[in-house]
């Protein structure tokens, strides 16, 4: 048998591990067209109005890493008044995880994991800071970032920039509802004192029992009386 790699339209979609929206993004980038890593790099922070900056190594290390995956591979050499560039195509697996991405919602999975409201706990737990003074400082900081916003979106063009005013209206709109939840918070601090302190979970201690193999038929009639291995009289 052959060890030749297979050809590009019998390769299936790579097996790795989840890509981040920097390496899906590089992707879409390459939809249209091929290109080179330079050209990628000012592409990625114009789509996104200079928000989300990258170095020229986090570009390449990603078309590294999904060409090893298959789903871009070297198209040839850009020449120029520069040194050669190396320019990249999306692959048949790569277009497929282009639109696998295209079609899977965005999770918000790190909600409930939001540092403020671990802080304002601890500080209630602990007593280690005045809850009341830490919502001080993250409503100081909640407006300075919205008038910042606020700012950058009045001097967008409408005509030219649209997609960027979108993104900063979302920016907007959530910091306007994390300034009222800041609200809401300061106003039942008290209520929140006299409920009862969160407390851990109880928890088996030692290594659980071993499973027994069921016993077959001869020796059913033996096992009959004897607990089984999740009985907890078995325990003590």
């Amino acid at each position: 048998m052959s060890d030749s790699p297979r050809p590009e339209h019998e390769r299936g979609p790579s097996t790795g591990s989840a890509r981040g929206p920097i390496q899906l993004s590089l992707l879409a980038l390459l939809y249209p067209e091929p290109r080179h890593g330079y050209e990628l790099h000012g592409l990625f922070e114009a789509v996104l109005g200079g928000h989300w900056t990258l170095n020229t190594g986090q570009i390449y290390s990603s078309l590294e890493r999904l060409e090893r995956d298959g789903l871009v591979s070297e198209a040839g050499l850009a020449k120029g008044g520069r040194p050669d560039k190396r320019t990249w195509a999306l692959t048949l697996a790569g277009r497929a995880a282009l639109s696998n991405w295209f079609q899977s919602a965005v999770r918000r999975d790190d909600r409930l994991r939001d540092e403020l409201y671990l802080k304002m706990v601890l500080a209630l737990v602990t007593r280690a800071e005045n809850p009341q003074q830490l919502l001080q400082v993250q409503r100081r900081e909640m407006f300075r970032e919205l008038h910042s916003l606020t700012a950058e979106r009045n001097r967008a063009n409408p005509q030219q920039e649209l997609a960027r005013i979108l993104l900063l209206d979302s920016a907007i709109m959530h910091t306007e509802a994390e300034l009222r939840w800041l609200d809401l918070v300061e106003t039942r601090l008290d209520e929140i004192r006299g409920q009862p302190l969160p407390a851990p979970q109880p928890r088996p201690r030692g290594r659980p029992p071993k499973r027994r193999p069921a016993p077959n038929r001869g020796e059913a009639d033996e096992t009959a009386g004897t607990p089984e291995s999740g009985d907890p009289s078995c325990l003590f």
